[in-house]
């Protein structure tokens, strides 16, 4: 017998959205009725339009210019979903969307909600230096994150991970999460679990400062804020002779270089092609991968 299919709206507009619509595709029970996303964005360092997958899979493609939501809701009603999916876009949908498909919005995010609601979730993760997170599904009402979890698998964080090796270990656990939901959608023979708003804390929103290194932080901090921003987010950077410079990946090395207690916060304490060590607050930092035009000298200072 014939899988069910099952139609539905798809938002979305940055890498993630695109690999997980990728995947929905291979789902026997989805046909995808209708796809919103952008053309281009100024905050969203992921940014990838589902555009050109949409006319390569002849599916009708809404642009939403500057989140108006009106024209948005009628799109979408006279696409007549029975779901939508909205994986990776930066607005909360308003009431008006949310209710036109019969299940409702199921929305993404990489976190173990309740927990860490809210902005920037990756690289929150990783600059805190967690030893997990998790990728969840939910049921998308008007709050930020906080509707009944449809599925939920947890996802370790390794002290050798970065941006790019977590969020691609992420995308394999939602990819298998998608392939799972959708036929028990597409039946009506899922599950929801509300979510307890007691263990609920929100994230906020990083701002550019968040992204420079202070070099009274440990060498551990450090470390963690330099893979928290290694690509495809935006790279961590500190100053040098007034000037921003880009440290895309680092490692501890406190081991190599002893006693190093009495030495000042920011100094370069070696200087090479392949390495520059800088004493940190507590402990060695070696920059691997950087924008430095010309090496600090050893014995120099880092803001």
């Amino acid at each position: 017998m014939a899988s069910r299919k099952m139609r539905i709206v798809y938002i979305g507009c940055v890498e993630s959205s695109e690999r997980m619509l990728r995947q929905v595709f291979r789902v026997p029970e989805a046909e995808v009725v209708g796809v919103v996303t952008r053309r281009s964005s100024s905050f969203n360092a992921d940014f990838a339009s589902l555009e050109p997958l949409a006319e390569k899979n002849d599916i009708p493609c809404y642009i939403d210019p500057n989140n108006n939501q009106e024209e948005m809701a009628s799109w979408i009603r006279e696409r007549r979903p029975e779901v939508g999916y909205c994986f990776g876009w930066s607005y909360l949908l308003n009431p008006k969307v949310l209710s036109i498909p019969e299940l409702g919005f199921v929305g993404f995010h990489p976190t173990k909600l309740p927990r860490n609601r809210g902005r920037h979730p990756i690289i929150w993760a990783l600059a805190l230096g967690l030893k997990k997170t998790a990728s969840s599904f939910f049921f998308m009402d008007e709050g930020a994150d906080s509707g009944d979890l449809l599925s939920q698998r947890d996802v370790p964080i390794h002290w050798e991970d970065d941006a790019r090796s977590l969020y691609d270990r992420l995308m394999e656990a939602a990819e298998k999460q998608v392939s799972n939901f959708t036929p028990k959608l597409a039946t009506r023979e899922y599950s929801r679990e509300p979510q307890d708003d007691e263990k609920a804390n929100y994230w906020r929103k990083r701002s550019r400062e968040d992204g420079e290194i202070d070099w009274r932080m440990s060498s551990a901090s450090v470390y963690n804020l330099v893979r928290a921003l290694a690509r495809p987010y935006p790279g961590a950077h500190c100053t040098v002779g007034g000037h921003e410079i880009k440290i895309w990946s680092a490692d501890v090395v406190d081991d190599e270089f002893g006693n190093v207690g009495h030495l000042e916060p920011g100094k370069v304490l070696a200087s090479g092609t392949d390495r520059v060590a800088v004493k940190c607050g507590e402990g060695v930092v070696e920059i691997q991968e950087h924008e430095f035009d010309k090496l600090p000298d050893e014995g120099d200072y880092l803001k």
